[in-house]
């Protein structure tokens, strides 16, 4: 063993040991490295799996947030165009959001979330950013019925911006329609000209913008044209609404109704 020490005779004998028990060691420590190993795979396989639970939460969650702010700057950008357009307006302005809508053939009606509390009175014009939407129809305390242009019962006077030719906007029943009534065959009116209220009546100040002529069809042995337009307003998208204050309170707009109609306070 001294010898072996000191010159290593030994050494060639050792290294084939070692070459011919290698198996046995590998073997032997096989079954606490595959414990190990599956462990560890388990395990990662296991946080890999929260993980992407945690992360597919977070993208729901990112998701419903990224929707209410895409919500948000739309409604922002209406907000935007309605002060903008309450702005252009010049005369004081309330505006209201919409509670209900009815939209049948016979009847185009908003509810919208102002009344009599806020001064809301029956008759009073209402508008959007693009152009006139009706007019208030009933009043009650903390609410208030819109009757649309476009209700075949409502008519309001316009004029033609191009030239002043005045003529009555009726409703159709149709959201995207409004009838021209009696324009003689010869009147200068073609498609694509603007209407504009003409202040005729007193409900309307004048030069709200109200639709645009859509076609122009002339039968030589009708008296009148077939005049159609389109209604500026957004009547079916719009959110929230300007109602255009006049400089009389609402008892003396209600004083001023026709006999036999309800006034601001009595109306529901």
């Amino acid at each position: 063993m001294t010898v072996d020490h000191r010159q290593d005779l030994l050494e060639p004998v050792r290294y084939t040991l070692s070459a011919a028990l290698y198996p046995v060691r590998v073997l032997a420590n096989l079954p606490s490295e595959t414990s190990d190993f599956m462990v560890d795979r388990f395990k990662t396989r296991r946080e890999l799996r929260e993980e992407n639970a945690r992360l597919r939460a977070q993208h729901l969650l990112y998701e419903a947030r990224l929707q209410k702010l895409d919500a948000l700057e739309v409604e922002n950008i209406r907000l935007r165009e309605l002060l903008d357009s309450a702005y252009e307006v010049g005369e004081s302005v309330l505006i209201a959001e919409l509670m209900r809508v009815d939209l049948d053939p016979y009847t185009h009606l908003l509810q919208i979330d102002k009344g009599g509390e806020a001064g809301v009175y029956r008759g009073q014009p209402v508008l959007d950013a693009h152009g006139v939407m009706g007019q208030v129809d009933k009043v009650g305390p903390f609410s208030a019925m819109v009757r649309l242009i476009t209700d075949p019962s409502h008519a309001i006077p316009v004029q033609v911006n191009r030239n002043g030719i005045r003529s009555v906007a009726i409703g159709t029943g149709n959201l995207n329609l409004l009838e021209l009534s009696s324009l003689p065959n010869n009147s200068d009116i073609r498609a694509g000209d603007l209407l504009v209220t003409s202040g005729l009546g007193g409900r309307f100040p004048k030069g709200y913008p109200v639709a645009r002529v859509k076609k122009v069809e002339i039968d030589p042995g009708q008296p009148f044209a077939e005049v159609t337009a389109t209604p500026l307003a957004n009547l079916n998208r719009s959110q929230q609404v300007l109602l255009v204050r006049r400089d009389e309170t609402p008892r003396q707009a209600a004083a001023d109704a026709p006999p036999g109609e309800p006034s601001a306070e009595a109306a529901e």
